[in-house]
């Protein structure tokens, strides 16, 4: 009997946003069917190809829909002291759960289709013996009609492997993305700065922050953090197909953060993520004065300098020998939250880019605020 294989491919929804001076608008379906997203309503939307026959059912009004209770964060995350995120599982915006359902049925459905490439491989490899065997005890004269099956079998999976790799490869979340372009340009600016950014010579990911009592340290600094050496970059989820770059912060203690043109989102796992939109993000930069004990790296400002051991008024405690200056530089700390539980924080080395890209950032994040009130 010849071998074949056969897997029915489920159709993975693409997600089509579209940025207009008449609103968003944000589409989640394949052809024929769609769900869109408006201030107006969710609406269901079926049309017959070829025939000219389509409907628009309403799912719901979200311009007066119920507010849902969000988890109370103060019983999820640990004492003020400490800066993260609680638990992804419960950071999701709401109107982007079906974005994420969409990317989950890709991920399983790429690990399915792995799995049978896994096990088509192997039994390839087994009829690939068997060949050998045939040809070493010369039956390929003998039973030749068995030989023969013997090669279909290694070219039928051979062919499989190929269309499963073509399918693995396929199994994801298309985001198809319509800008206007002054729209698009504000975009642009967010993605430039960030390239920019990439650059600095340190990046940390602040962990923590607490008050120090300065008459017993006698440091110049009230306040002292702690902070991990991180990187960022630019680099997309496997789950998530897009023609425009995806922004990336690694996360030392938790979900990388990835930028996508109307939402972030915080990737633990294949299975552990959120989606927040930018309508919901809170996004705060600022400059901090940093006593810096280590390094300076080279793209850093000094702006003043204290002592190790400082009296109230800021000179030297001359009480300790040895008492030696300490650089205070010039850094940009950047922190990202919501309603829903994201808290993270950043520090920056290089000030100025940092500035830059908050500044373009919260211009397009304002804009898309804008853009949002008037779907």
């Amino acid at each position: 009997m010849a071998w074949s294989y056969r897997r029915r491919i489920k159709i993975i929804p693409g997600v089509h946003l579209n940025f207009s001076k008449n609103g968003i608008s944000t589409s989640i379906g394949v052809k024929g069917a769609s769900v869109t997203f408006g201030k107006k309503g969710t609406y269901l939307n079926t049309s017959v190809p070829g025939f000219g026959i389509s409907s628009r059912q309403k799912l719901s009004d979200n311009s007066n829909s119920e507010t849902h209770q969000r988890p109370d964060v103060s019983q999820i995350v640990e004492p003020i002291d400490n800066i993260f995120s609680v638990d992804v599982q419960h950071i999701t915006s709401q109107n982007m759960q079906g974005i994420k359902e969409s990317i989950i049925s890709a991920h399983e459905q790429r690990n399915e289709l792995k799995a049978d490439q896994k096990k088509i491989e192997l039994s390839l490899k087994l009829s690939k013996i068997k060949l050998v065997i045939s040809y070493i005890l010369l039956l390929s004269i003998i039973l030749k009609k068995f030989v023969e099956s013997v090669r279909n079998e290694v070219k039928a999976k051979k062919d499989a492997i190929e269309q499963l790799k073509d399918q693995i490869e396929n199994c994801h979340v298309k985001l198809d993305v319509e800008f206007d372009s002054d729209i698009k340009n504000k975009y642009d600016n967010v993605v430039n700065a960030f390239k920019k950014l990439i650059a600095s010579n340190k990046v940390w990911h602040v962990t923590a922050e607490y008050q120090q009592d300065t008459r017993t340290t006698r440091s110049a600094a009230s306040t002292a953090i702690k902070r991990i050496d991180v990187r960022i970059g630019v680099k997309s989820l496997e789950d998530i197909k897009s023609q425009f770059d995806t922004l990336w912060i690694k996360n030392s203690h938790g979900a990388d953060i990835y930028f996508y043109p109307s939402f972030v989102v915080m990737y633990s796992t294949q299975k552990k993520f959120a989606l927040i939109g930018f309508d919901e993000l809170k996004f705060n930069q600022r400059e901090v004065r940093f006593v810096e004990t280590g390094t300076i790296p080279q793209d850093s400002k000094v702006i003043d300098r204290t002592w190790a051991k400082v009296n109230k008024n800021g000179s030297p405690d001359k009480r300790f020998k040895g008492n030696y200056q300490i650089p205070i530089v010039k850094y940009g700390e950047m922190n990202l939250s919501s309603e829903t539980g994201l808290n993270e924080e950043f520090q920056f080395s290089n000030y100025e880019y940092s500035e830059d890209f908050a500044k373009s950032f919260l211009a397009y994040q304002k804009l898309i605020k804008s853009l949002k009130q008037v779907s």
